[in-house]
């Protein structure tokens, strides 16, 4: 999976490989990354996409197609949920910052920003945004609210 983030790599297709059943490989393989098989390769293909973005002038839907995905829609979306922006954004972003960035060494920067998928994508969406500008009441024993 990791070299060749762009195939399609199905849970069947892994366990024919390595010649064990598609529950079992999906357990050893959870356990062994910490993460299950799908989710593993989001992360690759993030950073694929990532790094394309910031190092290449190819169209975004030319980066979509390269890093695996089959729709222009789905890579835009699965992509700001795991990253938080879009790859335009990114891209505009990373190319004001590109002169700053310079002196600090690749392995550096792609762990900085590694997405961080310990939880699958559905449920970063269900996630509700924390108001930090509403201030929180608290009741004290003696019945006074803060």
């Amino acid at each position: 999976m990791d070299g060749a983030p762009h195939e399609d790599w199905t849970v069947p297709r892994l366990a024919e490989v390595s010649a064990v059943s598609p529950a079992h490989f999906a357990r050893a393989f959870k356990q062994a990354f910490g993460v299950p098989p799908h989710r593993y390769l989001l992360t690759r293909r993030i950073e694929r996409a990532t790094a394309l973005l910031r190092e290449t002038d190819l169209p975004i839907t030319d980066i979509a197609f390269q890093t695996g995905w089959t729709s222009l829609g789905t890579f835009g979306r699965v992509f700001q949920d795991i990253t938080g922006t879009t790859p335009t954004a990114l891209r505009e972003r990373t190319q004001a910052d590109a002169l700053r960035l310079q002196q600090v060494p690749e392995c550096i920067l792609r762990a900085a920003q590694r997405p961080d998928l310990t939880i699958a994508v559905s449920e970063k969406r269900l996630r509700k945004p924390v108001d930090i500008t509403t201030p929180v009441s608290t009741e004290l024993p003696n019945g006074e609210i803060t």
